[in-house]
């Protein structure tokens, strides 16, 4: 009989999945794998927040499996050991997983590749299973081995054809005698303390996320999802970094007109930035375009941004959602990132990595490009823009109701003051002065890039 290894890595659902359909599709044996990667394990980038949800998401993700007569098996160490004594156990002929870019999953599949060529079996990797148009697949006309600027790359990925979405397998069969492992609980992944309001992970919850948005936030998209306020995200990014829904089903269901329109346009700036990664490794940690910047590495400035204790309500209230929920609507990170790189001119990489800490929908090519991107060191062509928050207030929290919701303490003051407390107010609610002035700190980031 085939038998087959159907390795989960980012890709942690059953429908539209090419790894596992290849898998079930070609053998009569499917091992369902996921191994705890000592490497991620013992690295940077694993986190508590993460941890509970992607245990979350193999509990939901062996429920899926064992549906359908098999389940997950787990196992525990070096992934390229652990796969490669597996497929010899089963007799895999094959072991199937999906690609990723960074510079450690692409060395991991080199050497697991090796690794399995030594037991006669082969690895086959899967390019669509955690995009819609994989990395590479679009490069400049002149040459070159990545697109740069987004609008051009957006224009090119919209005219390229997509895959239909693949149906779930109906039936899995496991080989005879194979021990499956324990299913890991949260504090196995990554001890420590969590945020207190972190969404429920696996494929079955973000699929009823999805089901509630389109039926009812879905169509306000295009107006709503700058709104602070009126939270009108669709809130599905934790579920797309853990592979829980497939970007290509998600640009599928996308409702037609101005809507579907912003939100596929959302999808398409994931692939975006996983494309430059895929050809900059190293943006992960160095200027993607340096501006010859020195940055500020002040400890008390960084330590009231990541508290939420700048004395500027909008930048606070992003600072403490993320705090809480472990997420952050998208127009308060770009706000809170202009502000810790060119208000305070703080290096990027102390907010990349404070987000990474917390974020469940942390992503090292989404969080590193978008903080390139706020700190002018990314794509962004005008990389020299500052915000004014005042202005960023007037234009997406007007009446005061995201900061309300997150800094509780000014929730007793009108829209008239809310964004820009008096003195006296201030020190009555315990709220901090400004902890710097953002006039001249926007003053002194530009004379520092020589404007």
């Amino acid at each position: 009989m085939r038998t087959s290894i159907a390795l989960f890595t980012r890709d942690l659902r059953v429908r539209d999945n090419p790894v596992l359909h290849a898998a079930v599709t070609g053998s009569d044996r499917v091992v369902p794998l996921f191994v705890l990667d000592d490497g991620i394990l013992r690295g940077p980038h694993n986190r508590p927040n993460r941890a509970w949800f992607l245990a979350g998401c193999l509990r939901d993700l062996d429920a899926a499996l064992r549906g359908r007569g098999g389940g997950l098996v787990v196992r525990s160490g070096d992934l390229a050991g652990e796969v490669t004594a597996l497929a010899a156990e089963v007799g895999a002929a094959r072991v199937h997983c999906a690609v990723d870019v960074s510079a450690y999953a692409t060395e991991r599949q080199r050497l697991l590749a090796a690794a399995l060529a030594g037991v006669g079996a082969e690895l086959v990797p899967h390019r669509d299973a955690l995009f819609v148009v994989p990395p590479g697949e679009l490069t400049p006309s002149g040459g070159g081995d990545h697109m740069a600027v987004f609008g051009a790359y957006y224009r090119r990925w919209g005219a390229t054809g997509h895959r239909a979405p693949l149906p779930p397998p109906a039936d899995l069969v496991l080989p005879a005698g194979l021990a499956r492992g324990r299913l890991p609980g949260a504090a196995a992944i990554c001890a420590g303390e969590r945020s207190p309001r972190l969404p429920v992970g696996g494929e079955s919850a973000g699929r009823e996320r999805l089901a509630a948005w389109l039926a009812s936030g879905a169509a306000a998209y295009a107006q709503r999802h700058d709104d602070l306020a009126a939270d009108g995200t669709s809130r599905l990014s934790p579920y797309l970094h853990f592979g829980c829904l497939s970007p290509v089903e998600l640009v599928q269901r996308a409702p037609t007109g101005e809507a579907g329109e912003a939100l596929v346009r959302q999808v398409a700036w994931r692939d975006f930035h996983h494309q430059v990664l895929a050809a900059r490794p190293a943006a992960a940690r160095t200027d993607y375009r340096p501006r010859g910047d020195n940055w500020h590495r002040s400890g008390p400035l960084l330590a009231a941004w990541q508290a939420g204790r700048t004395g500027y309500p909008l930048v606070d209230a992003g600072m403490r959602q993320l705090a809480l929920e472990g997420w952050m609507h998208n127009r308060a990170r770009l706000i809170a990132g202009h502000f810790l790189c060119k208000t305070m001119y703080l290096d990027w990489r102390l907010g990349a990595r404070h987000f990474l800490d917390l974020l469940v929908d942390g992503d090292l090519a989404n969080n590193t490009m978008n903080w390139q991107w706020v700190a002018g060191t990314g794509t962004d062509s005008r990389y020299n823009r500052v915000f004014n928050m005042q202005r960023q207030a007037q234009r997406y929290d007007p009446g005061g109701g995201y900061v309300r919701r997150y800094v509780p303490e000014l929730a007793g003051l009108d829209a008239a003051t809310i964004h820009n407390p008096p003195a006296a107010v201030r020190r009555t609610l315990g709220y901090p002065e400004p902890i710097v002035d953002e006039a001249a700190g926007n003053r002194a980031f530009l004379a520092a890039r020589g404007r």
